[in-house]
């Protein structure tokens, strides 16, 4: 037959059996010291039962001497298993090893209690937070399958959230969102309402698990009061610029007019005739020149993007003007992808205001460039020594003006291009001295 394995002793007993293997010697001398002493019968048998009791009291002692606290601290650690952090170790000893154990044990328990608090904690606020946004939320597993929504999710797709877990993307009408490029704006119509969204896409792991994190916020409200308020500027611009014109036009045309109504004519009527139709040409291309410059600020084309070496663009712009010194800075060699065409037309229009504001008071112009953050940008800034910007709020409003012949849109056209470049424009007066400071900044 064949030996069956035998069952390894456990912890307890191997401790109980070195204590009385400990103890054997010393039972075993002092039973023979008590059998070769000439004592009575009854003397050894009342001392050899008083000393093996002995032996086998300390000997269980030291096992529950070792046992115990083992014990406790497995009770703890099963507490600390199942998320129970309320148990602690009774007064333990921080003179010995084991006093110590229990310490860290207990400063463990108390850790993982403010954790949890604080986890328990972050978790309502997020559910909290999840539920009372206007933005829907739907997380997918890798399978297309809904896992979670909040309720705004609920409200967008018409059903309570039982319904929809579990459910795939494309029966849900969220499958194209899945695809294609993020964050993106688009029209659509969803059982909860239609509109246009903006979409945004993530990932987030749940129990251990990846999902694909949807999120669609309702952005026809917000683009409609901007739409608004774009018109409005617009139309306010438009509707001063053209009073402007039409307004000295209508009054000659009715002197003129007149004038040709007057009998007898008079001698200097053909004089005044070629006056008034001068003035009207002058302000009928002034016109011209103002709804041409609107439809070049429309027309703007998307950049065709190619490497450009940022020294050599802006050394070549600075040589094109000459009216005021130009002073540049050196910075970096930096190689850079855009539109050369739009960005040299970029820097001309702020070289160019400098230069403007420059020459009221006699200064001079400084152009430099560097390289910062992370990811890496390019800044570029354009200082002058003019009188300083004494409206800083309309600078960007299409057709807004401070020069007498200006059409309005350089500083609008720049920004536009710098976005189109996902970069940024921006201008404020010095701090350091007179003058104004144009920043542009681009990603590299």
């Amino acid at each position: 037959m064949p030996r069956r394995a035998r069952k390894p002793l456990g912890h307890d007993r191997r401790v109980l059996l070195l204590a009385l293997a400990a103890g054997l010697p010393g039972v075993a001398l002092s039973l023979a010291l008590l059998w070769h002493g000439g004592y009575s019968a009854k003397v050894l048998w009342t001392f050899g039962v008083l000393v093996g009791a002995l032996w086998l009291g300390f000997a269980f002692a030291v096992r529950d001497a070792v046992v115990h606290p083992l014990q406790t601290l497995s009770n703890l650690l099963a507490a600390l298993r199942e998320e129970d952090f309320s148990f602690r170790a009774r007064a333990p000893r921080l003179d010995d090893a084991l006093g110590e154990a229990m310490t860290e044990v207990n400063a463990l328990a108390a850790t993982l209690r403010e954790q949890r608090l604080g986890a328990l904690e972050a978790g309502a606020l997020l559910r909290k937070v999840m539920e009372e946004i206007d933005v829907a939320v739907f997380a997918l597993d890798g399978e297309q399958r809904l896992r979670l929504a909040n309720r705004a999710g609920e409200r967008l797709l018409g059903q309570p959230v039982e319904r929809l877990l579990g459910r795939t993307a494309a029966e849900l009408s969220l499958g194209d969102l899945l695809a294609g490029d993020a964050p993106r704006v688009f029209d659509a119509r969803f059982p909860g309402g239609a509109g246009r969204w903006e979409l945004r896409r993530g990932t987030l792991r749940q129990g251990g698990l990846p999902l694909r994190l949807l999120v669609l916020s309702n952005v026809s409200r917000a683009l409609r009061d901007e739409e608004r308020q774009a018109w409005q500027r617009l139309i306010r611009v438009l509707g001063h610029e053209l009073n402007n014109s039409l307004a000295p036009i209508k009054s000659i045309a009715g002197s003129l007019e007149s004038l040709l109504d007057r009998e007898p004519r008079a001698a200097d009527t053909d004089a005044d005739m070629k006056r008034g139709l001068t003035v009207i040409v002058s302000r009928a291309e002034s016109l011209s020149r103002f709804t041409e410059a609107y439809a070049r600020l429309a027309r703007l084309p998307p950049p065709q993007l190619g490497p450009l070496s940022v020294g050599e663009l802006l050394t070549r712009v600075a040589r094109l003007e000459t009216r005021v010194p130009i002073s540049v800075t050196p910075g970096p060699e930096l190689m850079l992808r855009a539109d050369r065409d739009q960005l040299e037309q970029l820097l001309i229009n702020l070289l160019r205001n400098a230069a403007d504001a420059s020459l009221e008071t006699g200064g001079c112009v400084r152009l430099g460039w560097g390289r910062s953050g992370r990811p890496a940008q390019l800044d570029v800034w354009v200082e002058d020594e003019g009188p300083g910007l004494p409206n800083t709020a309309n600078l960007f409003v299409p057709f807004f003006t401070t020069k007498p012949q200006g059409s309005g849109i350089g500083l609008v056209l720049g920004r536009q291009i710098a976005e189109a470049h996902s970069g940024s424009l921006t201008l404020e007066n010095r701090r350091d001295a007179r003058g104004c400071r144009a920043h542009l900044r681009l990603p590299l």
